[in-house]
């Protein structure tokens, strides 16, 4: 199975593009903003370089300021 990301400028187009879609029998969901940030951060996460290791100490150094 593939995905389409669609981004619509407005409700009217989205729930046009959304009609569409149904009568061509396609399923379709609606992303909250939070879905779209958590698809975002897992994308950053994946690229993350995991060779480099970092302290405890400095890890919570950043977390207390």
């Amino acid at each position: 199975m593939n995905t389409l990301l669609v981004n619509t400028k407005d409700e009217q187009e989205l729930h046009l593009v959304q009609d569409l879609l149904s009568k061509m029998k396609i399923k379709t969901r609606i992303l909250s903003s939070e879905e779209k940030e958590d698809i975002g951060l897992l994308q950053l996460m994946n690229e993350a370089d995991r060779a480099k290791k970092v302290t405890r100490t400095t890890i919570m150094k950043k977390l207390n300021k």
